[in-house]
């Protein structure tokens, strides 16, 4: 028997919008996809300004965040994928970044 393998290019990124509750990316090839910003808790705990400072990373293959230290990839959103950030890792980052923003 022989399978026949076919590969499914992902499009790039081309603009993204975070809004209050929604992460929109628009793609190469015309659709934009939307997820909840529940999906990624350190865009939801991010300010307006960290949300709206990202840069498109791999010629449009995913998005990086730098204050939030956040990166998401096309296929990722594509596939349906939230953060697979542990419950653990997100604690220590909020402390951590309550500190740097309370200097307690």
């Amino acid at each position: 028997m022989t399978t026949l393998a076919i590969e499914i290019e992902t499009p790039e990124a081309t603009n993204v919008l975070v809004g209050d509750d929604t992460l929109s990316v628009d793609l190469a090839d015309g659709r934009t996809v939307s997820v909840p910003l529940a999906w990624f808790p350190r865009l939801l705990h991010g300010t307006p300004a960290e949300r709206s400072t990202w840069r498109l990373s791999g010629r449009g293959e995913g998005i990086h965040w730098s204050a939030l230290d956040e990166d998401i990839s096309v296929k990722g959103l594509l596939a349906g994928h939230a953060s697979q950030e542990s419950q653990a890792s997100l604690d220590r980052w909020l402390k951590k970044r309550s500190v740097a923003v309370n200097g307690a």
